[in-house]
């Protein structure tokens, strides 16, 4: 009787889950299929275009070729009606499509890997994926910031305070604050924009790592592909990731735009400021305490920039050591942009909606633009155009008018003039022109100002791009 001790302590030590030995052990670890089968779409496109290069340059026949893409679009309708069966034990996705196709249509499919690597494979399709993505997220950009023209043309001239430190600083108008985030998010655009070109090259043809004998044609699968054309080093092709380490960039900064955002919208809906209010598409209410109506939504976006980040970091981990050119470690890469691209998406849908959901209290948010001595910088100013001072000596001039303001429990509107006269006597009447909010604001007509003929001059830039 065979002694069976080791294999029984083997299963053992590698526990319940992988009672069967290494082997168990190594088909989990080395399976791809269960993420990897987004990229059917691309893998079949990619296919399809290698397999027609191939027979126009004579290295598969026309027959082989027709009998590959009419199995390769059976896979595909299969795949999209939900009858495909895809297995664990064929790894990958590229796999579980060429053992599919070997059975739809015999050995021609063998002959669709002539002159490719899975390595080049698998770097086309999540290329093709990435493209298609960055392609959704800036037109998902463009509708936010479509959301924002609209909210900011409609409040050029609701005035609100402006903020430093999270204090009142200086009045300005909600449709200038709405334009700042228009610039942010219209940086986030061009920089997808310039990820799109970066990658717009095509890896099919770079096989393992060496690039192939045979006559293939890399400007043809190119074209066929959409890309501006093929890469030109076969190692750095399959060894590269930068493609999906930029969307991840892009995305972490874009989520860091709408956090700051979703940060605003949740402080701005509190009792305490009262400036927005959210409808009950996006809020939500407490179990036990019925008068909360909670910006669930906001703070949701708010989460997800951090599991954004945490996919960067990921990948840049993943990467930061492998020598040239591929290795397995490049499997990894795949769930971290899956699983932000998710969160981007949603991110971006939810902040258009509540941006355009958003009910302003212009009354509580003008009344909040008076507050913390607002105008205190207006008064500087007039004191060195009217009056002649160094901004400096105003400067000191104007804290002491704060100061006795603060003291007397009114605003700098409100003090008498012998009381700004006794602080400098050179302050006229006419000082009383620069002190309300309004006035504060229409001044401020420098370029990008926060004046409304300046937000609405914005307004019209940012239409004629959009």
């Amino acid at each position: 009787m065979a002694d069976t001790t080791d294999t029984k302590s083997s299963n053992q030590m590698w526990g319940g889950r992988f009672a069967s030995g290494p082997d168990a052990i190594m088909e989990e670890i080395n399976a791809s299929i269960g993420f990897d089968k987004k990229l059917f779409a691309q893998d079949i496109r990619g296919s399809i275009a290698h397999a027609t290069m191939l027979a126009h340059q004579g290295i598969i026949s026309a027959d082989d070729k027709d009998k590959i893409v009419h199995g390769l679009n059976t896979i595909l309708s299969e795949i999209e009606s939900g009858n495909f069966e895809f297995s664990r034990r064929l790894e990958d996705i590229h796999m579980n499509i060429e053992a599919r196709l070997a059975t739809l249509i015999g050995p021609a499919a063998g002959r669709l890997h002539t002159a490719r690597s899975r390595n080049d494979q698998v770097a086309l399709d999540f290329r093709l994926w990435v493209k298609e993505e960055l392609e959704k997220t800036e037109k998902m950009l463009t509708g936010l910031i479509a959301a924002f023209l609209d909210r900011a043309e409609e409040h050029a001239e609701s005035v609100m305070p402006g903020f430093t430190h999270l204090q009142t600083a200086q009045p300005v108008t909600f449709g200038h604050h709405c334009m700042a985030y228009v610039e942010m998010f219209g940086r986030d655009r061009s920089r997808v924009r310039h990820a799109i070109e970066h990658l717009d090259e095509s890896p099919i043809g770079a096989a393992a790592l060496a690039g192939t004998g045979y006559p293939i044609d890399r400007h043809m699968t190119a074209k066929a592909l959409g890309f501006r054309e093929p890469t030109r080093n076969s190692i750095d092709t399959v060894s590269d990731r930068d493609f999906a380490i930029e969307f991840l960039s892009i995305a972490a900064i874009t989520g860091m735009h709408l956090s700051r955002l979703a940060e605003e919208i949740v402080i701005w809906s509190t009792p305490q400021f009262g400036f927005v209010r959210l409808s009950d598409a996006f809020s939500t209410g407490s179990s036990i305490m019925p008068q909360k109506k909670n910006p669930d939504a906001a703070e949701l976006v708010r989460a997800k920039t951090g599991r954004i980040n945490g996919s960067l970091v990921a990948l840049l981990t993943i990467m930061k050591g492998l020598p040239l050119a591929y290795s397995k470690d490049m499997q990894e890469d795949k769930e971290q942009v899956f699983d932000a691209a998710e969160s981007l998406e949603l991110a971006i849908a939810a902040m258009t909606g509540m941006v355009r959901d958003l009910t302003v209290n212009t009354a509580r948010m003008k009344a909040a633009a008076g507050s913390g001595f607002s105008t205190a910088t207006d008064l500087a100013d007039w004191l060195v155009r009217e009056a002649g001072l160094p901004f400096r000596d105003a400067h000191h001039v104007t804290g002491r008018a704060v100061a006795l303001a603060e003291s007397k429990g009114c605003d700098l509107a409100e003090l008498p003039l012998a009381d700004l006269q006794a602080i400098h006597p050179d302050i006229t009447d006419k000082v009383y022109d620069v002190l309300t909010v309004e006035a504060s604001v229409a001044s401020r007509k420098s370029f990008g100002g926060t004046a409304p003929s300046e937000v609405r001059r914005q307004i019209a830039f940012w239409r004629a791009r959009n």
